[in-house]
């Protein structure tokens, strides 16, 4: 049985089918959408439109961006010898906030999973490798997460490379700030002991 008008329910499916909106968030967020003024709606809705339409990738290091360019690779003021690769464009944010990282990106959109059928092929890097052959790099960071894929996805980029001569280091990972040893799985505190740096 249907509770509401037809408009109403397709929008409240539509808002259903964004990641992490359950039903109640998509009702919810319905409501505060039918409420608001129409030029904020259309606002909204020109926004969605426009960047789904003008949003593409960076030519340089495939971030998102509405530019050929990005502003990061753009910037002179960055140490273009020095690349980050990492998994997706939040990951190059988390990286950015921190303000402490002057160097350039590599966004792989992905890692290697064979259990999802995601190789080599499926991610950037390709494109990774034909940047460190037309650029002059000195230093490849690879920032992909701790997971089994995100390992896999380290150690393939990190055979790729070392033949090149290009320094290849890794994230260290390890405890998070405010958590108990106790609680921390064993892997997780090999890591920091490995990844431990002088006082």
């Amino acid at each position: 049985m249907d509770y509401y008008s037809k408009q109403i329910s397709k929008l409240i499916e539509e808002l259903s089918r964004l990641p992490g909106i359950g039903a109640k968030s998509a009702q919810r967020l319905a409501f505060h959408i039918l409420n608001m003024p129409p030029e904020q709606v259309d606002e909204l809705a020109g926004a969605l439109t426009d960047a789904r339409h003008n949003i593409k990738y960076c030519q340089e290091c495939f971030t998102l961006t509405d530019t050929d360019i990005c502003p990061i690779c753009k910037n002179k003021a960055r140490d273009h010898k020095t690349i980050m690769v990492v998994e997706t464009p939040r990951d190059l944010t988390a990286y950015e906030k921190t303000g402490k990282y002057e160097g350039v990106y590599h966004v792989l959109h992905g890692a290697i999973s064979p259990m999802l059928g995601i190789g080599p092929n499926e991610i950037r890097l390709k494109e990774l490798m034909s940047r460190l052959t037309k650029e002059d790099i000195e230093e490849v960071i690879i920032a992909t997460n701790s997971s089994l894929e995100g390992e896999t996805t380290a150690m393939y980029i990190s055979k790729l490379i070392k033949p090149t001569g290009i320094k290849v280091s890794r994230i260290a990972s390890g405890v998070p700030v405010g958590g108990d040893l106790e609680y921390i799985d064993e892997v997780t505190l090999l890591r920091a002991l490995e990844g431990r740096t002088e006082l």
